[in-house]
């Protein structure tokens, strides 16, 4: 024993033991790195989670700032999941073995787990995730000849692409995935050290002096949708939007020729940009002859992708800069031997394929699809839209929807039928290819397959008056989504439908599938999965409200929460942080959920909930429009209707397309959700939706231009001290030249918010009506 005693081994870990994230944090230090960088840091802090292995760097001068940094660190990922850190793992180091962690862990009541000493293996997760960003690092640095104090920037921008680009091989998603919900668009993405240039936009620059300055990229701002660039004259790192790139030439200086910067300044904007599609790759001239081509090799084990693709920085959320003409960035090459180009099989521009390559291969599921498949024979040359439609059957698998069975006599099967969309972030970006299953529920048979179909959803009026009440008790709203909420339904009738085409048992195609939950398509699906969810929240102590069944609240004491459903969009908030976070963890505990933060955007409403109030505004809809019905090169109203305008039924007018008539139409009353300023005008022209003429659609026009000068008009919801609810109504006597028919005005006031607008024409009347305040 004494002579043959060796270290114990430790076989891969191939078996997940978290389930969701924040369950298990690996927490290491690395440094001191011999060069100080820009930011006179020397220290590395890596925290990785374990489930998602979504990773964080932080940069300090001393080890003793990694509790500081842990400290809001964690606030900040509980408060954005909406989940508590359960467990972190470190090594003895005694910069996480001290007083102040224990008592942090106490307090939280966290569970602190610590490698064996000389160990590492124990902590094996970050310590192979520090070696990752060193190699990165490392070869991005030397690559591009970028000086050594740089270090840092290289580091985070690593830890950026890993967390987009890598693929975990046993979820088949990128950290990215698994952390917010949706897939990465790392399109922006640029080479590291790239020579680019930066508007300069102070205010020393004359007339005549230049616009740019030269610099050198270094990565990505954590803070902004910018990029961060390194400006070799000032020797500063700035943060700019405005970037120009030229990644074919590329920085030549030297490490010998630079001089260490002291600080770093630090430039942001926020500006609105369009999304912009990829420049196609132009080839010049044809190849003739297989030792023309060159092969570009090393990739990296976990799947790096390839970064030289065009658009902002930051994540798949954000805005676009311009594109720029694409160029490949200098790569390890190899020749292939000299054979003509006749005996060659194949493109020979595709390159070998080698084993080695398959991680690169993988990696690039990370991108999304910009189009939307009409069939699935469309769907099934993409590689993205064919793992959309495997991660759909996976949810039926996981909450077990159906089973195979041979069709019973006397049964009637219903068709299904793949629907692909392309979902979007705010900014109309792609971030996302959903595929879903449906079934042809025009089929089904009332009393046979199905009985009642009713399902309530939130009123716009609902949501005015919860986004009211949160601004007056100073709260905060939070929103998440139920992955496949319809197939959590159970249902009662007995329903077969076809296996989906294209996933085809072969072994039993002749089988059908018996649905024990609900399927998109049915037409009980939407009761079933309210009636689900309904039932799991009376069940948990919430109360539901009796004017809108789509409202649930749950009381503690002096604090509430409130709870607002929309199908599988759930909207929260408590006056007790802890209430919301116990929600938030009740609601993952039963259902696959999305937890998507602080309320930004639902149903169309952009939403900013601000120290003061929240402001709620369609400016991007208001856009959409303007642009949809031609009026965006037209002037600009201040009203959308005349004061004198009277506006009949113009029996005598040229007709006009009914179907463009009623989309303007239909397009402006959800406009009004957040503009009670046109409703007049837009109900008054809906007056006409049967037979609209050419002055009806003109007098629409002019709410249109109208809507273009004031796109960033909305809804502000001050805090108050008191919470009244007030009405207001009003009429006029005979308004109506045209028909002499009353006009009757409602407003309905929330403290002093409006919720509820309507304008609506009644019978003539012979007397006039006395006005009255409710």
């Amino acid at each position: 024993m004494k002579g043959k005693q060796t270290k114990s081994s430790f076989k891969t870990k191939e078996i997940i033991s978290t389930s969701q994230p924040l369950q298990l944090l690996h927490m290491d230090l690395f440094g001191p790195i011999n060069v100080l960088s820009i930011s006179k840091k020397k220290y590395v802090f890596v925290v990785v989670d374990d489930y998602s292995r979504f990773t964080w760097v932080f940069f300090l001068a001393h080890k003793e700032e990694s509790f500081d940094h842990f400290v809001k660190f964690s606030n900040r990922v509980e408060n954005e999941k909406g989940l508590k850190i359960s467990r972190i793992r470190s090594d003895h180091g005694r910069e996480f073995e001290n007083a102040k962690f224990d008592e942090l862990c106490i307090e939280k009541g966290y569970k602190q787990e610590f490698s064996a000493p000389r160990t590492p293996q124990q902590n094996g997760v970050v310590e192979r995730k520090n070696r990752t960003l060193q190699e990165l690092a490392r070869t991005m640095l030397h690559e591009f000849a970028v000086p050594k104090f740089l270090w840092a920037e290289a580091v985070n921008t690593a830890c950026h692409v890993v967390n987009r680009a890598c693929i975990r091989s046993q979820l088949k998603k990128t950290p990215f995935e698994l952390w917010f919900g949706h897939t990465p668009n790392i399109s922006y993405f640029r080479v590291f050290g790239s020579k680019c240039f930066v508007l300069d936009e102070s205010s020393k620059v004359t007339k005549f002096d230049a616009k740019s300055l030269p610099g050198i990229f270094v990565g990505y701002s954590t803070t902004s949708k910018a990029y961060r660039v390194y400006l070799p004259n000032s020797k500063v790192v700035i943060e700019s939007i405005n970037v120009k790139f030229d990644e074919k030439v590329l920085e030549e200086s030297k490490e010998g020729n630079s001089i260490v910067g002291t600080q770093v300044e630090e430039t942001t904007q926020e500006i609105e940009l369009q999304p912009q599609a990829q420049p196609p790759v132009i080839i010049e001239e044809p190849l003739n002859r297989v030792d023309d081509i060159l092969i570009g090799g090393e990739t990296h084990e976990e799947g790096i992708l390839d970064t030289t693709q065009n658009e902002a920085p930051h994540d798949d959320t954000q805005p676009q800069p311009s594109p720029q003409p694409v160029h490949e960035p200098p790569e390890v090459l190899r020749e292939v031997s000299s054979h003509p180009l006749t005996n060659v099989i194949g493109d020979p521009r595709e390159g070998v394929r080698t084993r080695s390559s398959l991680h690169q291969i993988i990696g690039h599921c990370a991108f999304v699809s910009q189009l939307e498949p009409k069939s699935f024979k469309e769907a099934n040359v993409d590689p993205n839209w064919i793992v959309a439609m495997q991660e759909e059957l996976n949810q039926f698998e996981r909450n077990q929807v159906w089973e195979l069975v041979p069709l019973p006599k006397g049964k009637q099967v219903i068709g299904t039928k793949w629907v692909f969309r392309n979902k979007l972030s705010e900014d109309g970006i792609v971030v996302r290819n959903k595929a879903r299953l449906v079934a042809q529920g025009f089929k089904q048979q009332e009393g046979i397959d199905f009985e009642e179909t009713f399902a309530p959803v939130a009123r716009l009026e609902s949501i005015r008056m919860l986004l009211a009440f949160a601004a007056n008790k100073g709260f905060t709203l939070f929103q998440m989504d139920v992955k496949s909420a319809f197939l959590n339904g159970w249902i009662d009738e007995e329903v077969y439908v076809q296996q989906p085409p294209g996933f085809v048992d072969h072994f039993n195609p002749d089988h059908v599938y018996k649905l024990h939950k609900a399927l998109y398509g049915l037409k009980q699906a939407p009761r079933a999965w309210y009636g689900r969810l309904c039932t799991f929240l009376l069940d948990n102590g919430f109360s539901r409200g009796k004017m809108d069944t789509t409202l649930f609240t749950k009381k503690r004491d002096d604090h509430f929460l409130l709870v607002q459903i929309y199908v599988d969009d759930i909207i929260f908030g408590s006056t007790n942080a802890t209430l919301a976070q116990e929600f938030s963890s009740l609601m993952n505990s039963e259902f696959e959920m999305s937890m998507m933060g602080e309320l930004t955007f639902f149903l169309g409403l952009q939403i900013k909930q601000l120290k003061d109030g929240i402001f709620v505004n369609q400016v991007k809809y208001a856009k959409e429009l303007v642009k949809k019905f031609g009026v965006e090169d037209s002037k600009s109203l201040d009203t959308p209707m005349g004061k004198s305008a009277n506006i009949d039924a113009d029996k005598k007018g040229k007709p006009m397309d009914i179907t463009l008539y009623r989309g303007m139409i239909g397009s402006l009353l959800y406009l009004t959700a957040s503009r009670p300023d046109i409703m007049y005008a837009v109900c008054l022209c809906a007056r006409y939706q049967a037979n609209p003429k050419e002055s009806h659609h003109k007098a629409v026009k002019c709410i249109l231009q109208y809507v273009k000068g004031t796109q960033n008009l909305g809804l502000w919801y001050g805090r108050q001290t008191e919470l009244d609810l007030l009405g207001y109504t009003d009429a006029d006597f005979a308004g109506d030249l045209w028909t002499a028919k009353v006009l009757v005005e409602l407003a309905n006031f929330l403290v002093v918010h409006l919720y509820l607008g309507l304008a609506a024409s009644k019978l003539r009347l012979l007397s006039p009506p006395r006005k009255r305040n409710m």
